[in-house]
């Protein structure tokens, strides 16, 4: 079981995320109001917290604040990458997803590698497509469903 630090948006694609306190999950949609959200299999994508300590820990003069590596979803706890693909997360009461993909390929270096000459995101992010409609907010749980 993990948690939700940060759910991070943006309206158009290629920049930096910002923070919001509270978010919509919408079937075959992912978040409300996220440029990424669409009926595709890389809807919502998650970043655990102990990844951009990785990237802290080798530039520690840099600040990451949530949704710096485009991240929807900042976690606590959360082994991510080492989820199968169809596994099914319940975040925070009600919503469901299913995680479609481990990593990414990056095709042009982001800011973070800019800066850091090195990205996790690429290796360690995870991305899902909601099953369950809900609503979530910062402090809500997430956990792996058994047998869905």
């Amino acid at each position: 079981m993990g948690k939700i630090i940060a759910i991070n948006i943006s309206g158009k694609k290629g920049v930096q995320k910002k923070e919001v306190g509270i978010a919509q999950l919408k079937v075959d949609h992912g978040i409300i109001g996220d440029a990424h959200a669409a009926n595709w299999h890389r809807q919502v994508s998650l970043l655990d917290v102990a990844s951009v300590n990785k990237m802290l820990a080798v530039r520690s003069d840099i600040e990451l604040p949530p949704g710096a590596f485009a991240e929807n979803i900042l976690t606590e706890g959360m082994d991510l990458v080492n989820l199968a693909i169809g596994t099914k997360l319940q975040l925070g009461l009600t919503a469901i997803g299913e995680v479609t993909q481990i990593g990414k390929e990056c095709h042009h270096h982001c800011q973070i590698y800019q800066k850091v000459g090195d990205c996790v995101m690429p290796r360690e992010g995870i991305f899902i497509a909601i099953k369950v409609d809900g609503e979530i907010k910062a402090g809500d749980e997430i956990q792996v469903l058994k047998n869905v």
